[in-house]
C-alpha cells in the first residue's frame, strides 16, 4: 500500500531469493500470454517493485522491456507505443486512463496488465494473479548482444528515439559503475530517479550484480527524499542537479540526519559550479561523483570522482570538468572531419566501449549518422586537457556565434551560477542583424533580490571576455522550463525570447 500522506513509495520488502522467484514466475506469465523473442513488453508506471522485476522477467524470454516515460503527454506516450508495438502493456494505478486510451488508439497492443493495489480495473488482467497461476518459463533467455531494454530518448529537440541497449551494454556500464563509484554488498541505495531514464533505470542491473539493498522511490519528492535516507540509512543515491537544488533549498532540510550518505553520484544537466560548493559545505561527510553519459552509452562515458570534489585551491577548477573516461570507455574530442584533436582544442565529444547503443529502433539512417567505425558521435562539444579531463562547453548546436566568435553557453552559465542572487540560469543566442547572434541570459532570482539586467551583465564582465557575455538578460519569477528529465529546455526559451523581441 502506498505510504500515508505525502510518502510516495510502497511497503512492500522481498530479499533477492523472493525477487527472482517473481522475476521467473513472471517470465512463465508472459510466456503463456504469448511473448517471445525480441517481442517487446512495455511498462508505464511510476517506480514500483513491478516494475523493478519487469526489467528481468521480460529478458528472461528473449524479449524487449520498454520503459515509458509516464511525463510524456498522450500524444508522446502513443508515438512510443507506435513506434515499439509492444504486445503487452503493464500499467501501474496512476495511469489507468492513458493506459486504456492508448489500448484504443493501438490496437495492435493485445493485453493490458495492471500492476497496482485495489480492484483490479475492466479489460485488465491482474499481475499478482498471473504471478499465481504462472508455469515454469522454457524459452531460453536473452543475452550477449540481444537487445535488452528499449529506452526512449527525452525528445527535447524532437520525436523521441527508441535507444536500443544489449546485454552486453549494460553489463559493462554496471561492472564499470561498481569499480568507479566503489559499490559495497550490503549497502543500501536509494532509487529516486524515474526508471524510463537510463539513469535510473541502468542502477536495477548494477544493484542486482551487487546485491544491493535498494529502496524504490515510486517518484521524486525532497522530503520523502529526506525521510528515506534517514529511515533506511542510506548509503549511495543519484540525483539530477535540480533536485540537490531542491534539496539543499528545503525548509525542513536541517531536520533529518542524512549523515549515512556515503555518496551521491550526479548527472543529466550541467552541475552550476556555485551550487556544488554549497553542497560540499553542507554535506561535508558525503562524497559526490558526477556522471557525464547519455542514453546512448548505457549511460556513462566520464566520472569526476569523489577526490576531484574538492574547494582546495589546486583542484577546484576540476569543478567544472566531467571527470576522466570510465575504464570501460574511451573518449576522444574531434573536428568537424572527425580527426582527433589535441589536448585544449574544442571540437565534438565522440565515444566507443562496449556499453554503446546497437542502433536507434528501427531508424538505420539516424543511427548511420551517429556511428561509425564503433565510435558514437554524441553531438555534445568540448575537449580535453593534458590530464585527461573532459570539459564540456555546450551542445554542438547550442553554440553561440557572435562576430565570427564562438560562445559557449556553459561557461557563461557557470558565471551567472556564482552569483548569490540567481538561483536559476540559462544562455542561449538570439539572432542579431549585425552579429549573427547575441548571447542572450534568461535568470530567476531569489525572492528577496534588488538586481537589473545591467547589474547581471557587468557581473560577468567583470570576469570573463566581453563578447562572451549577455547583452540582454530576462529575469523570469517561474522556474526554467524543463523536460521529462528535468533538462531545462532552451527550444522553449527560444521561442519565448524570440516572441519578446518580435
Amino acid at each position: 500500500m502506498p505510504g500515508a500522506g505525502h510518502r510516495l513509495y510502497y511497503h512492500a520488502t522481498y530479499c533477492w531469493r523472493e525477487t527472482f522467484a517473481r522475476c521467473k514466475a513472471m517470465a512463465g506469465a508472459l510466456e503463456r500470454q504469448g511473448i517471445g523473442r525480441e517481442d517487446r513488453v512495455a511498462y508505464l508506471g511510476y517506480n514500483t517493485h513491478w516494475g523493478f522485476e519487469l526489467f528481468f522477467s521480460v529478458p528472461w524470454l528473449a524479449a524487449i522491456v520498454v520503459p515509458v516515460n509516464f511525463r510524456l503527454s498522450l500524444r508522446e506516450m502513443v508515438e512510443c507505443i507506435e513506434d515499439s508495438e509492444p504486445k503487452i502493456l503493464v500499467v501501474d494505478e496512476h495511469h489507468v486512463e492513458q493506459a486504456l486510451a492508448i489500448q484504443r488508439a493501438c490496437p495492435g497492443m493485445e493485453t493490458l496488465i495492471y500492476a497496482g493495489s485495489g480492484d483490479v480495473p475492466d479489460g485488465m488482467v491482474s499481475y499478482d494473479d498471473l504471478l499465481l497461476q504462472a508455469a515454469v518459463p522454457t524459452a531460453t533467455p536473452g543475452g550477449n548482444d540481444d537487445t535488452l531494454i528499449l529506452f526512449y530518448t527525452g525528445g527535447t529537440t524532437g520525436r523521441s528515439k527508441g535507444v536500443m541497449l544489449s546485454h552486453i551494454n549494460q553489463f559493462a556500464n554496471a561492472m564499470g559503475g561498481i569499480s568507479l563509484y566503489q559499490l559495497q554488498e550490503g549497502e543500501t541505495h536509494l532509487l529516486a530517479g524515474p526508471m524510463f531514464h537510463t539513469a535510473a533505470g541502468s542502477r536495477v542491473y548494477t544493484a542486482t550484480l551487487m546485491g544491493i539493498h535498494t529502496v524504490i522511490l515510486s517518484r521524486f519528492d525532497v522530503v520523502s527524499v529526506m525521510e528515506l535516507v534517514h529511515e533506511y540509512r542510506i548509503n549511495t543515491t543519484q540525483i539530477v542537479p535540480t533536485m540537490l537544488q531542491m534539496l539543499l533549498d528545503h525548509p525542513r532540510f536541517p531536520e533529518f540526519d542524512l549523515s549515512s550518505l556515503r555518496l551521491i553520484t550526479y548527472g543529466g544537466a550541467p552541475m552550476p559550479v556555485a551550487l556544488m560548493e554549497r553542497a560540499l559545505r553542507v554535506l561535508p561527510g558525503t562524497g559526490f561523483g558526477q556522471s557525464y553519459g547519455m542514453t546512448e552509452a548505457s549511460p556513462v562515458v566520464s566520472v569526476l570522482n569523489s577526490d576531484d570534489h574538492s574547494l582546495a585551491p589546486e583542484r577546484r577548477a576540476r569543478l567544472v570538468s566531467v571527470g576522466r573516461a570510465a575504464p570501460h570507455v574511451n573518449v576522444r574530442v574531434v573536428g568537424p572531419d572527425r580527426r582527433r584533436l589535441g589536448s585544449g582544442e574544442v571540437g565534438e565529444i565522440a565515444v566507443r566501449g562496449a556499453n554503446i547503443m546497437k542502433g536507434y529502433w528501427r531508424a538505420p539512417e539516424l543511427t548511420r549518422a551517429v556511428l561509425e567505425d564503433g565510435w558514437y558521435y554524441t553531438g555534445d562539444s568540448g575537449f580535453l586537457d593534458d590530464d585527461g579531463y573532459l570539459f564540456l562547453v555546450g551542445r554542438m548546436k547550442d553554440m553561440i556565434v557572435s562576430g565570427g566568435e564562438n560562445v559557449y553557453p556553459i561557461e557563461i552559465e557557470n558565471i551567472l551560477s556564482r552569483h548569490p542572487d540567481v538561483k536559476e540560469c540559462a544562455v542561449i543566442g538570439v539572432p542579431h542583424e549585425k552579429w549573427g547572434e547575441s548571447v542572450h541570459a534568461v535568470i530567476r532570482v531569489s525572492e528577496d533580490a534588488c538586481v537589473s539586467g545591467q547589474d547581471i551583465i557587468d557581473y560577468c564582465r567583470a570576469r570573463i571576455a566581453h563578447y562572451k557575455c549577455p547583452t540582454a538578460v530576462t529575469f523570469m519569477e517561474q522556474p526554467l522550463p524543463v523536460s521529462t528529465v528535468n533538462k531545462i529546455l532552451k527550444t522553449e526559451l527560444k521561442k519565448m525570447i524570440a516572441g519578446e523581441i518580435k
